[in-house]
């Protein structure tokens, strides 16, 4: 059975790497014995695939990891928030799960935009709307940008779905694919003097057949997650 998480994290926590966050949940699954699925092999690890990797420093409410359970082993998905979120470190907060088909592609493949929400610093709320409305109206925007050790130019424009200025946060829908577009690239191209001092992704978006869907909605089929005490957290 494959079974999807949706889950926040805020706060402190948002300076923990994707990988540590990875290890945190490996730990979180062996303290309440969840009946995972192994790899076949010499090193057999857990069937965990995470979604789109979160800039470390970036708050979220909209967090994806599928895992898949052994066979042959009942297991009651609704109480899985409840179950998982005391086992995870402060700020870390599963919202919901459901079963997923087994046969739907990764949630790196599936997901093609993302929502953001980022705070800005070094211009007033008047120029930030006027860098904002330059953007939208310009027919490209070129960035550097590195990957392997390579640097390259390259048109960030088409990533650009969608940005609103509210005095100086920034309200924007940015593309996942082919290529994800940060918001700290956003920030760079609207101006060189801008700095991003708050960033939060607040949705994850699957276009399909004309529609767009999150890959698991609250409260549609799944389970929202009662917060944890905080004494029973782990550390």
């Amino acid at each position: 059975m494959r079974v999807r998480l949706r889950f926040s994290k805020l706060g402190k926590v948002r300076w923990t790497s994707h990988r540590d966050v990875a290890r945190m949940w490996e730990r979180a699954f062996r303290r309440v014995q969840l009946p995972l699925a192994y790899t076949q092999g010499f090193s057999p690890r857990p069937r965990v695939s995470f979604g789109l990797a979160l800039p470390t420093g970036a708050e979220s409410v909209a967090e994806y990891l599928d895992v898949e359970l052994a066979p042959h082993i009942e297991v009651d998905v609704a109480v899985l928030p409840a179950r998982l979120t005391p086992a995870l470190p402060a700020g870390i907060d599963v919202l919901a799960a459901a079963v997923v088909d087994d046969d739907a592609d990764s949630l790196q493949h599936e997901v093609t935009s993302c929502s953001w929400t980022v705070e800005v610093a070094g211009a007033s709320a008047d120029e930030v709307r006027d860098l904002v409305a330059r953007a939208l109206a310009a027919d490209s925007l070129v960035v550097s940008r590195e990957r392997k050790g390579k640097v390259s130019d390259e048109d960030i424009r088409p990533g650009i779905l969608s940005v609103v200025a509210t005095g100086t946060t920034l309200e924007c829908e940015l593309a996942a694919q082919p290529r994800a577009l940060r918001p700290s690239e956003l920030v760079r191209a609207l101006s060189p003097t801008l700095e991003e001092v708050g960033m939060r992704r607040t949705a994850q978006w699957i276009q399909r057949d004309g529609a767009r869907s999150e890959p698991l909605a609250l409260g549609t089929d799944a389970t929202d997650a009662p917060l944890a005490p905080p004494m029973e957290r782990a550390s």
